[in-house]
């Protein structure tokens, strides 16, 4: 007798097709409910920049809640090229998930619009953590304690005679020394570095003496007078810098804020993301984490925007973004 023919067959067959095509619908792998293995975190940074250690704070703080590890997948260069392919590659099936910046996404775009991807079609933006601006420092032995002295000190100088560092071509840094050159009639050369502990060494070794730089790795060296911070690119000051003043409350006006992000391929499951959106909200506002969140200059502040919200935010931002490198004069090719 065939399979199907019998009705009590065939009320199972029905029953076991409906399972599966809910556990579709909601993200459910057939070994079980996500997550049940390790989850990789791809992050454009080396070990030890803001970057890394907000993502390795966040990592751990969704390790603890979805009960799986979170392994941190370290991946610099190419101002965050490299990690963000990697991410776009991997299979959406919610274990393997980006933490990437506005710069390793939207202002990448902006500058390079030949791209292997684009950020709108081939990512799921998640959830944002974090908000402000990157910071403009400087050596001790740098003459200027502010944005007017850089910018008469740079100008009373030789063309070229000054170079500036960034976590690379096309990185937020480097977009905005390109659009305060272009403000400010400023002479400076460009040398772009693969990670902001490089940047940090070849300051203290004196092998370069101006750098745009992330706040969360900044804030110890600038505490402990290593390096002078100038100006902040974002909307609002450093909770962790309060007397640093913004590029805007210096007379030059930009309202671009930076921020970092997890993002998972498209067609991760709607489950998947809904849940990993949950978790980092949650430890955004949680307790015990406002002490490791202060240090890393990450106050209560951040937005808690779901996934649409967020790219909402991803599509408009690239639009600003696309405007400032157009004013600055900037595109590569990719």
């Amino acid at each position: 007798m065939p399979f199907a023919s019998n009705p009590l067959h065939r009320r199972r067959l029905l029953a076991v097709l409906g399972a599966a095509g809910l556990a579709s619908a909601t993200g459910v792998r057939a070994e079980g409910a996500w997550p049940a293995r390790p989850i990789r975190m791809v992050v454009p940074s080396g070990a030890g920049s803001g970057a890394d250690l907000l993502c390795r704070l966040f990592s751990d703080a969704l390790a603890q809640a979805v009960r799986q590890p979170v392994v941190v997948d370290n991946r610099p260069g190419a101002n965050g090229v490299l990690a963000a392919e990697q991410l776009v590659r991997a299979a959406p099936d919610g274990y393997t998930l980006g933490w990437l910046s506005s710069s390793s996404t939207v202002i990448n775009q902006a500058v390079q619009p030949n791209l292997s991807f684009d950020v709108a079609r081939d990512t799921v933006p998640i959830v944002q953590v974090g908000v402000g601006g990157i910071a403009l420092v400087v050596t001790p032995d740098f003459p200027a304690r502010n944005l007017q002295e850089f910018v008469a000190n740079v100008k009373g100088r030789p063309a070229g005679a000054l170079n500036y560092a960034t976590w690379g071509v096309g990185s937020t840094g480097h977009l905005v020394m390109e659009w305060l050159k272009a403000k400010a009639g400023l002479d400076l050369r460009h040398v772009p570095y693969k990670t902001m502990p490089q940047i940090y060494q070849d300051m203290q070794g004196g092998n370069i003496q101006i750098a745009w730089v992330d706040v969360s790795s900044l804030v110890p060296l600038f505490k402990s007078g290593k390096l002078r911070c100038l100006a902040l690119s974002g909307t609002q000051r450093s909770p962790q810098m309060p007397e640093v003043l913004t590029l805007t409350q210096q007379g030059y006006r930009f309202e671009a804020d930076a921020w970092y992000g997890v993002f998972a391929p498209r067609g991760t499951p709607a489950a998947v993301v809904e849940a990993v959106n949950r978790h980092v909200r949650a430890a955004l506002v949680a307790p015990e984490l406002k002490d490791r969140r202060m240090a890393l200059n990450l106050d209560d502040n951040t937005p808690q925007r779901s996934p649409e919200e967020f790219g909402r935010l991803v599509r408009d931002d690239l639009k600003l973004w696309q405007g400032i490198a157009r004013d600055a004069g900037i595109k590569l090719d990719a």
